[in-house]
C-alpha cells in the first residue's frame, strides 16, 4: 500500500470532511462509519439508552456518500429525520452526532434535539427535519438564497419516498423551475413508505409535469450516485434550474428503531450481504483492484469500530441537560 491509500482514518487529501482524499478506500471508509454508527445506535436504543424515535440508515450508505464526493464542500444539502450518516460524512465529530442521540449536554442541540433535530450550518449541512417532507420546502428556499446571492452553490435536498408525496414537493417543484433555483432534489427510495411499498413507482419523473429533468439511479452503486450527482450538480449550477434524481436504494430495517419489519417478504433481501449491499460492492472492487488486502481492510474495520465505541463512550460520560437550560434556545 501506498502513503495515499494507507487505511488511516485521518488520511489527508483536498477535502475537509471524512471522505478525505475521495479516492476508493475513502469512500469505503466513510460509507462504512456510517453502517457501524448507526449499528451501534440501534444497540444503545435496545438498551434504552436512545430515547424517542430513531431511524437508521443501514443500507443506504452509497446515496449520501456518492452525492458529497459530486457536490462542492460548501453547497449546502438538507434532508430528513433519517439523518445521522449525512452529518458523519461531512465531518462532524462522531462523539457529538452520539451525544445528540442520547440527549447528553455534549450533543450537537445540546442534547435537546435528538435524532431527528441536528444541525451543523458550519458544515452547510441545514439539517434533519422530523416534519414528513420539510426538507423539499425549506432546501427550495436555501437554493433562492443561494441564487439571490450569486455565489455559484447549488442545495443538494434528500428526501425520502413517502415525503414526495406532499403537497409542498409540488409546490416547491413549481417555484424552483420558474425561477430557475439551483437545486438538486435527491429522492431515497429506499421501496417502503414507511410500511407502503413503493418499489413500482417512478419517482424521477414526478418533475415532468414542470419541466424538470430527472433520472433514475443505483442508489447501492456508490460511483453511479457519484457520476448521476455530477450531471445533475453541474446542470443545477450551470443554471439549468432544478434536477431530480431517484436513487433506488434500500433500508435494511424498519422505518424506524420501534418498527419490526414484519411486513417485509421474506424473499426480500434486507438483511445485508450479497451483490445489493453497498458496502460488499465497495470492499469487492477494492480487493480486485490490488490496492489493498483483507488484512488492511480489516484494520479499517477495527480503526471505524474504536471511534464509534469512543463515540458512544463519550456519549455515556456526558451530563445531561441542566434543568435550568429547558427554556435555552426557545422563541418566546
Amino acid at each position: 500500500m501506498t502513503a495515499a491509500s494507507s487505511p488511516s482514518c485521518a488520511a489527508p487529501g483536498r477535502r475537509n470532511d471524512f471522505l478525505g482524499s475521495g479516492d476508493a478506500l475513502a469512500i469505503y471508509r466513510a460509507m462504512l462509519l456510517i453502517r457501524r454508527f448507526e449499528e451501534k445506535a440501534g444497540q444503545l436504543y435496545g438498551m434504552g439508552l436512545i430515547g424517542g424515535f430513531c431511524h437508521l440508515y443501514i443500507g443506504q450508505e452509497a446515496v449520501l456518500v456518492g452525492m458529497k464526493l459530486a457536490a462542492r464542500e460548501d453547497d449546502p444539502f438538507i434532508t430528513g429525520y433519517r439523518q445521522h450518516g449525512h452529518l458523519l460524512a461531512s465531518g462532524v465529530d462522531p462523539k457529538s452526532v452520539m451525544a445528540e442521540l442520547t440527549g447528553r449536554r455534549g450533543g450537537l442541540s445540546g442534547g435537546k434535539g435528538g435524532s431527528m433535530h441536528m444541525y451543523a450550518p458550519e458544515k452547510h449541512y441545514y439539517g434533519g427535519h422530523g416534519v414528513v417532507g420539510a426538507p423539499i420546502s425549506l432546501g427550495t428556499g436555501l437554493a433562492f438564497a443561494n441564487k439571490y446571492r450569486g455565489d455559484g452553490r447549488v442545495c443538494l435536498c434528500f428526501f425520502g419516498d413517502g415525503a414526495a408525496d406532499q403537497g409542498q414537493a409540488a409546490e416547491s417543484f413549481l417555484m424552483a423551475e420558474r425561477w430557475s433555483l439551483p437545486i438538486v432534489y435527491v429522492v431515497e427510495n429506499n421501496r417502503m413508505g414507511v410500511h407502503a411499498e413503493t418499489e413500482r413507482l417512478e419517482y424521477s419523473k414526478r418533475g415532468a409535469a414542470f419541466n424538470i429533468p430527472g433520472e433514475t439511479v443505483d442508489g447501492m452503486d456508490v460511483e453511479a450516485v457519484r457520476e448521476a450527482g455530477a450531471r445533475a450538480i453541474e446542470w443545477a449550477r450551470d443554471g439549468g434550474g432544478p434536477y431530480i434524481l431517484e436513487m433506488r436504494t434500500m433500508r435494511y430495517r424498519g422505518h424506524s428503531m420501534s418498527d419490526p419489519a414484519k411486513y417485509r417478504r421474506k424473499d426480500e433481501a434486507v438483511r445485508g450481504g450479497g451483490e445489493t449491499d453497498p458496502l460488499d460492492r465497495a470492499r469487492a472492487a477494492l480487493l480486485q483492484s490490488g490496492a489493498v488486502s483483507e488484512a488492511d481492510l480489516k484494520q479499517v474495520d477495527a480503526r471505524i469500530r474504536s471511534i464509534v465505541a469512543e463515540a458512544a463512550e463519550f456519549a455515556m460520560q456526558s451530563p445531561e441537560p441542566d434543568a435550568s437550560a429547558l427554556l435555552d434556545d426557545v422563541l418566546r
